[in-house]
Protein backbone atom coordinates (compact mmCIF):
# COMPACT_ATOMS: atom_id res chain seq x y z
CA UNK A 1 0.00 0.00 0.00
CA UNK A 2 1.36 3.35 -0.94
CA UNK A 3 -0.04 6.81 -1.29
CA UNK A 4 1.50 10.00 -2.62
CA UNK A 5 0.51 13.57 -1.85
CA UNK A 6 -0.59 16.18 -4.34
CA UNK A 7 1.85 17.31 -7.02
CA UNK A 8 1.76 20.05 -9.67
CA UNK A 9 0.24 18.51 -12.78
CA UNK A 10 0.70 19.62 -16.38
CA UNK A 11 -2.13 20.77 -18.59
CA UNK A 12 -4.31 18.08 -20.08
CA UNK A 13 -3.07 18.78 -23.60
CA UNK A 14 0.31 17.35 -22.62
CA UNK A 15 -1.29 13.92 -22.28
CA UNK A 16 -1.03 11.37 -25.06
CA UNK A 17 -4.68 10.40 -24.45
CA UNK A 18 -7.10 12.85 -26.05
CA UNK A 19 -10.80 13.37 -25.45
CA UNK A 20 -13.22 14.47 -28.13
CA UNK A 21 -13.78 18.20 -28.04
CA UNK A 22 -17.56 17.87 -28.04
CA UNK A 23 -17.63 15.50 -25.05
CA UNK A 24 -18.29 16.92 -21.60
CA UNK A 25 -14.99 16.34 -19.83
CA UNK A 26 -13.12 17.95 -16.96
CA UNK A 27 -9.98 19.74 -18.16
CA UNK A 28 -7.11 20.58 -15.84
CA UNK A 29 -7.85 24.31 -15.87
CA UNK A 30 -11.18 23.60 -14.14
CA UNK A 31 -13.54 25.71 -16.18
CA UNK A 32 -16.84 26.76 -14.66
CA UNK A 33 -18.69 23.70 -15.94
CA UNK A 34 -16.45 21.49 -13.75
CA UNK A 35 -16.44 23.64 -10.67
CA UNK A 36 -18.44 22.61 -7.64
CA UNK A 37 -19.97 19.35 -6.44
CA UNK A 38 -22.88 19.33 -8.88
CA UNK A 39 -20.83 18.76 -12.04
CA UNK A 40 -21.73 15.35 -13.52
CA UNK A 41 -19.76 15.10 -16.76
CA UNK A 42 -17.58 12.19 -17.79
CA UNK A 43 -13.96 11.74 -16.81
CA UNK A 44 -13.52 8.88 -19.29
CA UNK A 45 -15.81 9.91 -22.19
CA UNK A 46 -14.09 7.72 -24.80
CA UNK A 47 -14.15 4.56 -22.65
CA UNK A 48 -17.33 2.45 -22.87
CA UNK A 49 -18.52 0.04 -20.21
CA UNK A 50 -16.20 -2.96 -20.33
CA UNK A 51 -18.01 -6.15 -21.38
CA UNK A 52 -17.16 -9.83 -21.80
CA UNK A 53 -16.51 -10.55 -25.49
CA UNK A 54 -14.62 -13.85 -25.27
CA UNK A 55 -11.37 -15.11 -26.75
CA UNK A 56 -12.19 -14.21 -30.34
CA UNK A 57 -12.49 -10.51 -29.57
CA UNK A 58 -9.70 -8.21 -30.71
CA UNK A 59 -11.04 -5.31 -28.63
CA UNK A 60 -8.50 -4.47 -25.88
CA UNK A 61 -11.26 -2.79 -23.87
CA UNK A 62 -13.12 -6.06 -23.29
CA UNK A 63 -12.88 -9.14 -21.11
CA UNK A 64 -11.64 -12.29 -22.82
CA UNK A 65 -11.82 -14.64 -19.80
CA UNK A 66 -13.86 -12.84 -17.13
CA UNK A 67 -17.58 -13.48 -17.61
CA UNK A 68 -19.09 -12.18 -14.37
CA UNK A 69 -22.30 -14.24 -14.32
CA UNK A 70 -20.86 -17.50 -15.67
CA UNK A 71 -20.97 -20.31 -13.12
CA UNK A 72 -17.78 -22.13 -12.16
CA UNK A 73 -17.98 -24.94 -9.60
CA UNK A 74 -21.40 -23.79 -8.43
CA UNK A 75 -20.65 -20.07 -8.04
CA UNK A 76 -20.67 -17.14 -10.41
CA UNK A 77 -17.25 -15.88 -11.39
CA UNK A 78 -17.96 -12.52 -9.79
CA UNK A 79 -18.64 -14.29 -6.47
CA UNK A 80 -15.39 -16.28 -6.60
CA UNK A 81 -13.34 -13.22 -7.55
CA UNK A 82 -15.08 -10.22 -5.90
CA UNK A 83 -12.84 -7.66 -7.61
CA UNK A 84 -12.11 -4.31 -5.99
CA UNK A 85 -10.41 -1.08 -7.14
CA UNK A 86 -7.65 0.41 -4.96
CA UNK A 87 -8.24 4.15 -4.73
CA UNK A 88 -4.66 5.02 -3.73
CA UNK A 89 -2.85 3.43 -6.66
CA UNK A 90 -5.53 4.16 -9.25
CA UNK A 91 -6.27 7.78 -8.37
CA UNK A 92 -3.35 8.90 -6.20
CA UNK A 93 -0.52 7.07 -7.96
CA UNK A 94 1.81 9.52 -9.66
CA UNK A 95 4.43 7.27 -11.23
CA UNK A 96 7.07 8.52 -8.79
CA UNK A 97 9.65 6.01 -7.57
CA UNK A 98 12.73 6.23 -5.29
CA UNK A 99 14.73 7.60 -8.21
CA UNK A 100 12.27 9.77 -10.14
CA UNK A 101 9.60 12.45 -9.97
CA UNK A 102 5.92 11.91 -10.90
CA UNK A 103 5.07 11.07 -14.50
CA UNK A 104 1.27 10.97 -14.36
CA UNK A 105 -0.75 14.06 -15.33
CA UNK A 106 -4.41 13.08 -15.12
CA UNK A 107 -6.75 15.63 -16.72
CA UNK A 108 -8.98 16.11 -13.68
CA UNK A 109 -6.13 17.07 -11.32
CA UNK A 110 -5.49 20.71 -10.43
CA UNK A 111 -2.26 20.22 -8.47
CA UNK A 112 -3.87 20.76 -5.06
CA UNK A 113 -4.74 18.47 -2.19
CA UNK A 114 -7.95 20.34 -1.42
CA UNK A 115 -11.32 18.92 -0.42
CA UNK A 116 -12.73 20.08 -3.78
CA UNK A 117 -10.01 18.11 -5.58
CA UNK A 118 -10.72 15.11 -3.36
CA UNK A 119 -14.37 15.21 -4.41
CA UNK A 120 -13.41 15.39 -8.07
CA UNK A 121 -11.22 12.30 -7.66
CA UNK A 122 -14.09 10.53 -5.95
CA UNK A 123 -16.37 11.18 -8.92
CA UNK A 124 -13.69 9.84 -11.25
CA UNK A 125 -13.35 6.78 -9.01
CA UNK A 126 -17.01 5.84 -9.23
CA UNK A 127 -17.22 6.42 -12.96
CA UNK A 128 -14.24 4.10 -13.33
CA UNK A 129 -15.79 1.44 -11.07
CA UNK A 130 -19.07 1.61 -12.99
CA UNK A 131 -17.41 1.26 -16.39
CA UNK A 132 -15.17 -1.56 -15.17
CA UNK A 133 -18.24 -3.39 -13.86
CA UNK A 134 -17.06 -4.16 -10.32
CA UNK A 135 -18.94 -3.73 -7.07
CA UNK A 136 -16.33 -2.75 -4.47
CA UNK A 137 -13.46 -0.35 -3.81
CA UNK A 138 -10.79 0.11 -1.13
CA UNK A 139 -9.35 3.24 0.43
CA UNK A 140 -7.00 4.83 2.95
CA UNK A 141 -8.51 7.70 4.91
CA UNK A 142 -5.81 10.21 3.93
CA UNK A 143 -5.94 9.23 0.27
CA UNK A 144 -9.57 10.13 -0.17
CA UNK A 145 -9.48 13.31 1.95
CA UNK A 146 -6.66 15.71 2.86
CA UNK A 147 -4.98 15.80 6.25
CA UNK A 148 -5.93 18.87 8.27
CA UNK A 149 -3.96 20.91 10.78
CA UNK A 150 -5.79 19.17 13.64
CA UNK A 151 -7.55 15.84 14.11
CA UNK A 152 -10.89 17.66 14.12
CA UNK A 153 -10.11 19.35 10.80
CA UNK A 154 -8.95 16.06 9.26
CA UNK A 155 -12.14 14.38 10.44
CA UNK A 156 -14.27 17.17 8.99
CA UNK A 157 -12.49 16.86 5.62
CA UNK A 158 -13.05 13.11 5.66
CA UNK A 159 -16.73 13.47 6.56
CA UNK A 160 -17.32 15.84 3.66
CA UNK A 161 -15.75 13.52 1.10
CA UNK A 162 -17.38 10.43 2.59
CA UNK A 163 -20.82 12.00 2.24
CA UNK A 164 -20.21 12.35 -1.48
CA UNK A 165 -18.89 8.78 -1.68
CA UNK A 166 -22.02 7.54 0.08
CA UNK A 167 -24.16 9.31 -2.50
CA UNK A 168 -22.13 8.07 -5.47
CA UNK A 169 -22.06 4.45 -4.24
CA UNK A 170 -25.80 4.04 -4.60
CA UNK A 171 -27.12 0.65 -3.57
CA UNK A 172 -24.77 -1.53 -5.66
CA UNK A 173 -21.25 -0.40 -4.74
CA UNK A 174 -19.58 -0.47 -1.32
CA UNK A 175 -16.06 -0.64 0.12
CA UNK A 176 -14.44 -4.05 0.25
CA UNK A 177 -12.40 -2.48 3.01
CA UNK A 178 -11.10 0.76 4.45
CA UNK A 179 -7.94 1.49 6.39
CA UNK A 180 -6.06 4.27 8.16
CA UNK A 181 -2.88 5.57 6.54
CA UNK A 182 -0.42 5.35 9.44
CA UNK A 183 2.87 5.54 7.55
CA UNK A 184 3.16 8.64 5.31
CA UNK A 185 3.08 11.53 7.79
CA UNK A 186 6.36 12.40 9.59
CA UNK A 187 4.65 11.80 12.94
CA UNK A 188 4.76 8.09 12.13
CA UNK A 189 8.49 7.93 11.41
CA UNK A 190 8.95 5.56 14.38
CA UNK A 191 5.69 3.70 13.80
CA UNK A 192 2.15 4.27 14.98
CA UNK A 193 1.04 1.60 17.46
CA UNK A 194 4.74 0.81 18.08
CA UNK A 195 5.96 4.41 18.32
CA UNK A 196 8.13 5.33 21.29
CA UNK A 197 5.97 8.46 21.74
CA UNK A 198 2.66 8.05 23.56
CA UNK A 199 1.25 11.11 21.77
CA UNK A 200 1.76 9.41 18.40
CA UNK A 201 0.13 6.23 19.74
CA UNK A 202 -2.93 8.23 20.84
CA UNK A 203 -3.10 10.12 17.52
CA UNK A 204 -2.97 6.82 15.59
CA UNK A 205 -5.77 5.42 17.77
CA UNK A 206 -7.93 8.46 17.01
CA UNK A 207 -7.22 8.10 13.29
CA UNK A 208 -8.12 4.38 13.26
CA UNK A 209 -11.27 5.10 15.27
CA UNK A 210 -12.49 7.57 12.67
CA UNK A 211 -11.42 5.44 9.69
CA UNK A 212 -13.27 2.44 11.08
CA UNK A 213 -16.38 4.53 11.67
CA UNK A 214 -16.49 5.88 8.11
CA UNK A 215 -15.82 2.39 6.71
CA UNK A 216 -18.80 1.17 8.71
CA UNK A 217 -20.91 4.15 7.54
CA UNK A 218 -20.12 3.34 3.89
CA UNK A 219 -21.11 -0.31 4.35
CA UNK A 220 -17.55 -1.65 4.21
CA UNK A 221 -17.10 -5.39 4.66
CA UNK A 222 -13.61 -5.38 6.17
CA UNK A 223 -11.06 -3.12 7.83
CA UNK A 224 -7.31 -3.54 7.26
CA UNK A 225 -4.24 -2.92 9.39
CA UNK A 226 -1.00 -2.61 7.43
CA UNK A 227 1.90 -1.98 9.80
CA UNK A 228 4.22 -0.34 7.30
CA UNK A 229 6.28 1.25 10.05
CA UNK A 230 5.41 -1.13 12.89
CA UNK A 231 8.90 -2.54 13.18
CA UNK A 232 12.47 -1.35 13.61
CA UNK A 233 15.60 -0.18 11.81
CA UNK A 234 17.95 -1.39 14.55
CA UNK A 235 17.41 -3.39 17.75
CA UNK A 236 20.02 -1.25 19.53
CA UNK A 237 17.40 1.43 20.23
CA UNK A 238 14.32 -0.81 20.21
CA UNK A 239 12.48 -2.46 23.12
CA UNK A 240 10.92 -5.20 21.00
CA UNK A 241 8.90 -6.75 23.81
CA UNK A 242 7.36 -3.43 24.77
CA UNK A 243 6.56 -2.51 21.16
CA UNK A 244 4.89 -5.87 20.49
CA UNK A 245 2.83 -5.49 23.67
CA UNK A 246 1.79 -1.98 22.60
CA UNK A 247 0.79 -3.24 19.14
CA UNK A 248 -1.33 -5.97 20.73
CA UNK A 249 -3.06 -3.47 23.05
CA UNK A 250 -3.78 -1.26 20.04
CA UNK A 251 -5.38 -4.12 18.11
CA UNK A 252 -7.35 -5.22 21.16
CA UNK A 253 -8.72 -1.68 21.47
CA UNK A 254 -9.66 -1.81 17.77
CA UNK A 255 -11.64 -4.99 18.41
CA UNK A 256 -13.45 -3.30 21.29
CA UNK A 257 -14.32 -0.26 19.17
CA UNK A 258 -15.52 -2.43 16.30
CA UNK A 259 -18.00 -4.09 18.66
CA UNK A 260 -18.96 -0.79 20.28
CA UNK A 261 -20.06 0.77 16.98
CA UNK A 262 -21.73 -2.40 15.69
CA UNK A 263 -19.32 -2.92 12.80
CA UNK A 264 -19.70 -6.54 11.68
CA UNK A 265 -16.90 -6.47 9.13
CA UNK A 266 -13.74 -8.57 9.38
CA UNK A 267 -10.56 -7.05 10.79
CA UNK A 268 -7.55 -7.93 8.62
CA UNK A 269 -3.79 -7.80 9.16
CA UNK A 270 -1.62 -7.48 6.06
CA UNK A 271 1.79 -9.19 6.48
CA UNK A 272 4.96 -7.72 5.00
CA UNK A 273 8.56 -8.53 5.94
CA UNK A 274 10.31 -5.19 5.51
CA UNK A 275 10.24 -1.96 3.50
CA UNK A 276 9.98 0.73 4.64
CA UNK A 277 11.38 -0.61 7.94
CA UNK A 278 14.24 -3.09 8.14
CA UNK A 279 11.98 -5.55 9.97
CA UNK A 280 8.20 -5.40 10.34
CA UNK A 281 6.49 -7.31 13.12
CA UNK A 282 3.96 -8.94 10.76
CA UNK A 283 6.73 -10.54 8.65
CA UNK A 284 4.60 -13.23 6.99
CA UNK A 285 1.43 -15.28 7.54
CA UNK A 286 3.05 -17.66 10.03
CA UNK A 287 4.59 -14.81 12.06
CA UNK A 288 1.26 -13.00 12.13
CA UNK A 289 -0.53 -16.17 13.24
CA UNK A 290 1.96 -16.63 16.10
CA UNK A 291 1.39 -13.01 17.17
CA UNK A 292 -2.39 -13.46 17.14
CA UNK A 293 -2.09 -16.66 19.18
CA UNK A 294 0.21 -15.09 21.77
CA UNK A 295 -2.10 -12.15 22.38
CA UNK A 296 -5.37 -14.11 22.23
CA UNK A 297 -6.54 -12.38 19.05
CA UNK A 298 -7.25 -15.47 16.95
CA UNK A 299 -10.91 -15.31 15.98
CA UNK A 300 -10.85 -11.51 15.93
CA UNK A 301 -8.55 -11.08 12.92
CA UNK A 302 -7.89 -12.70 9.56
CA UNK A 303 -5.11 -11.97 7.08
CA UNK A 304 -4.99 -9.87 3.94
CA UNK A 305 -2.34 -11.65 1.86
CA UNK A 306 -0.50 -9.56 -0.72
CA UNK A 307 1.33 -11.59 -3.35
CA UNK A 308 4.22 -9.12 -3.71
CA UNK A 309 4.71 -9.12 0.06
CA UNK A 310 4.83 -12.92 0.01
CA UNK A 311 7.77 -12.97 -2.38
CA UNK A 312 9.59 -10.28 -0.38
CA UNK A 313 9.36 -12.59 2.65
CA UNK A 314 10.94 -15.43 0.66
CA UNK A 315 7.69 -17.32 0.00
CA UNK A 316 5.42 -17.84 -2.96
CA UNK A 317 1.98 -16.28 -2.89
CA UNK A 318 0.52 -19.80 -2.91
CA UNK A 319 2.51 -20.68 0.21
CA UNK A 320 1.24 -17.63 2.10
CA UNK A 321 -2.35 -18.26 1.00
CA UNK A 322 -2.17 -21.90 2.10
CA UNK A 323 -0.55 -20.97 5.43
CA UNK A 324 -3.39 -18.54 6.07
CA UNK A 325 -6.05 -20.95 4.81
CA UNK A 326 -5.09 -24.02 6.84
CA UNK A 327 -5.08 -21.86 9.98
CA UNK A 328 -8.51 -20.39 9.23
CA UNK A 329 -7.07 -16.93 8.56
CA UNK A 330 -7.49 -16.34 4.81
CA UNK A 331 -9.65 -13.23 4.58
CA UNK A 332 -8.63 -11.18 1.54
CA UNK A 333 -6.04 -11.02 -1.25
CA UNK A 334 -4.18 -7.97 -2.52
CA UNK A 335 -3.78 -9.10 -6.12
CA UNK A 336 -0.41 -7.98 -7.40
CA UNK A 337 3.06 -9.28 -8.11
CA UNK A 338 6.67 -8.15 -8.05
CA UNK A 339 9.50 -8.19 -10.55
CA UNK A 340 12.13 -10.91 -9.95
CA UNK A 341 14.85 -8.50 -11.11
CA UNK A 342 13.79 -5.63 -8.84
CA UNK A 343 14.23 -5.88 -5.10
CA UNK A 344 11.46 -3.64 -3.82
CA UNK A 345 7.67 -3.84 -3.64
CA UNK A 346 6.79 -2.88 -7.24
CA UNK A 347 3.03 -3.59 -6.95
CA UNK A 348 2.55 -4.76 -10.53
CA UNK A 349 -0.70 -6.17 -11.87
CA UNK A 350 -0.72 -9.97 -11.71
CA UNK A 351 -0.50 -11.32 -15.28
CA UNK A 352 1.21 -14.69 -14.72
CA UNK A 353 -1.42 -17.35 -15.54
CA UNK A 354 0.44 -20.07 -13.64
CA UNK A 355 0.58 -18.00 -10.46
CA UNK A 356 -3.07 -17.00 -10.87
CA UNK A 357 -4.04 -20.68 -11.17
CA UNK A 358 -2.27 -21.53 -7.89
CA UNK A 359 -3.93 -18.55 -6.19
CA UNK A 360 -7.34 -19.74 -7.33
CA UNK A 361 -6.67 -23.31 -6.18
CA UNK A 362 -6.24 -21.91 -2.68
CA UNK A 363 -9.34 -19.71 -2.96
CA UNK A 364 -11.46 -22.64 -4.13
CA UNK A 365 -10.21 -24.81 -1.25
CA UNK A 366 -11.23 -21.93 1.02
CA UNK A 367 -14.72 -21.95 -0.57
CA UNK A 368 -14.17 -18.36 -1.68
CA UNK A 369 -13.09 -15.23 0.13
CA UNK A 370 -16.37 -13.50 1.05
CA UNK A 371 -16.68 -11.13 2.80
CA UNK A 372 -13.18 -10.56 1.43
CA UNK A 373 -12.18 -10.49 -2.21
CA UNK A 374 -9.43 -9.49 -4.63
CA UNK A 375 -8.21 -5.94 -4.27
CA UNK A 376 -5.98 -4.65 -7.07
CA UNK A 377 -3.27 -3.21 -4.87
CA UNK A 378 -1.38 -2.57 -8.09
CA UNK A 379 -0.27 0.50 -9.96
CA UNK A 380 0.47 1.49 -13.51
CA UNK A 381 4.09 1.35 -14.57
CA UNK A 382 5.93 4.65 -14.39
CA UNK A 383 5.97 4.79 -18.19
CA UNK A 384 2.19 4.30 -18.58
CA UNK A 385 0.72 7.78 -18.75
CA UNK A 386 -2.48 7.48 -20.84
CA UNK A 387 -5.86 7.50 -19.11
CA UNK A 388 -6.77 4.41 -21.11
CA UNK A 389 -3.93 2.53 -19.38
CA UNK A 390 -5.87 2.54 -16.11
CA UNK A 391 -8.55 0.41 -17.77
CA UNK A 392 -6.14 -1.82 -19.68
CA UNK A 393 -4.21 -2.70 -16.53
CA UNK A 394 -7.32 -3.69 -14.58
CA UNK A 395 -8.77 -5.66 -17.50
CA UNK A 396 -5.50 -7.59 -17.77
CA UNK A 397 -5.45 -8.37 -14.05
CA UNK A 398 -9.10 -9.42 -13.99
CA UNK A 399 -8.76 -11.63 -17.06
CA UNK A 400 -5.64 -13.30 -15.63
CA UNK A 401 -7.37 -14.26 -12.39
CA UNK A 402 -10.49 -15.36 -14.29
CA UNK A 403 -8.31 -17.58 -16.46
CA UNK A 404 -6.66 -18.90 -13.29
CA UNK A 405 -10.11 -19.71 -11.89
CA UNK A 406 -11.00 -21.66 -15.02
CA UNK A 407 -7.71 -23.57 -14.88
CA UNK A 408 -8.08 -24.37 -11.18
CA UNK A 409 -11.62 -25.63 -11.75
CA UNK A 410 -10.34 -27.84 -14.56
CA UNK A 411 -7.71 -29.37 -12.24
CA UNK A 412 -10.25 -29.99 -9.47
CA UNK A 413 -12.82 -31.52 -11.81
CA UNK A 414 -10.21 -33.82 -13.36
CA UNK A 415 -9.20 -35.02 -9.88
CA UNK A 416 -5.70 -36.06 -10.95
CA UNK A 417 -3.82 -33.92 -8.44
CA UNK A 418 -6.17 -34.94 -5.63
CA UNK A 419 -5.66 -38.62 -6.47
CA UNK A 420 -1.89 -38.16 -6.54
CA UNK A 421 -2.04 -36.61 -3.07
CA UNK A 422 -4.26 -39.39 -1.74
CA UNK A 423 -1.88 -42.08 -2.95
CA UNK A 424 1.19 -40.28 -1.63
CA UNK A 425 -0.18 -40.27 1.94
CA UNK A 426 -2.18 -43.49 1.80
CA UNK A 427 0.09 -45.28 4.30
CA UNK A 428 -1.38 -42.98 6.97
CA UNK A 429 -4.84 -44.36 6.14
CA UNK A 430 -3.80 -47.53 7.96
CA UNK A 431 -4.72 -48.38 11.55
CA UNK A 432 -1.41 -47.14 12.96
CA UNK A 433 -1.58 -44.03 10.80
CA UNK A 434 -5.00 -43.21 12.21
CA UNK A 435 -3.62 -43.60 15.75
CA UNK A 436 -0.76 -41.21 14.93
CA UNK A 437 -3.09 -38.57 13.53
CA UNK A 438 -5.39 -38.92 16.54
CA UNK A 439 -2.44 -38.37 18.90
CA UNK A 440 -2.78 -41.87 20.38
CA UNK A 441 0.47 -43.49 19.22
CA UNK A 442 3.29 -43.10 21.75
CA UNK A 443 6.96 -43.71 20.99
CA UNK A 444 6.92 -47.19 22.53
CA UNK A 445 4.10 -48.26 20.20
CA UNK A 446 5.89 -46.79 17.18
CA UNK A 447 9.20 -48.42 18.17
CA UNK A 448 7.46 -51.80 18.30
CA UNK A 449 6.02 -51.26 14.82
CA UNK A 450 9.36 -50.10 13.43
CA UNK A 451 11.06 -53.26 14.72
CA UNK A 452 8.27 -55.40 13.29
CA UNK A 453 8.37 -53.75 9.85
CA UNK A 454 12.12 -53.37 9.45
CA UNK A 455 13.65 -50.89 7.00
CA UNK A 456 10.80 -48.79 5.54
CA UNK A 457 10.22 -48.42 1.83
CA UNK A 458 9.76 -44.93 0.45
CA UNK A 459 7.42 -44.42 -2.49
CA UNK A 460 8.09 -41.92 -5.25
CA UNK A 461 6.82 -38.41 -4.62
CA UNK A 462 5.97 -38.12 -8.33
CA UNK A 463 6.93 -34.45 -8.29
CA UNK A 464 7.40 -34.35 -12.04
CA UNK A 465 3.96 -35.89 -12.56
CA UNK A 466 2.37 -33.30 -10.28
CA UNK A 467 4.01 -30.48 -12.22
CA UNK A 468 2.99 -32.06 -15.53
CA UNK A 469 -0.64 -32.29 -14.38
CA UNK A 470 -0.53 -28.64 -13.34
CA UNK A 471 1.03 -27.48 -16.61
CA UNK A 472 -1.56 -29.38 -18.64
CA UNK A 473 -4.28 -27.20 -17.15
CA UNK A 474 -2.71 -23.89 -18.19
Amino acid sequence: MRSWGGFLFLLFLNLGFSIASDAQSCPANLEAKCDGDSWEGEFFPEIPKIKYEGLKSTNPLSYKWYNADEEILGKKMKDWLRFSVAFWHTFRGTGADPFGAPTKQWPWEDGTNSVAMAKRRMRANFEFIDKLGVDTWCFHDRDIAPDGKTIAESNANLDEVVELAKELQGTRIKPLWGTAQLFMHPRYMHGAATSSEVGVYAYAAAQVKKAMEVTHYLGGENFVFWGGREGYQTLLNTDMQRELDHLARFLQAAVEHKKKIGFNGTLLIEPKPQEPTKHQYDWDAATSFAFLQKYDLVGEFKLNIECNHATLSGHSCYHELETARINGLLGNIDANTGDPQIGWDTDQFLTDVGEATLVMLSVIKNDGLAPGGFNFDAKLRRESTDVEDIFLAHISGMDTLARGLRNAAKLIEAGSLEELLRKRYQSFDSEIGALIEAGKADFATLEKKAMEWGEPSVASGKQELAEMIFQSAL
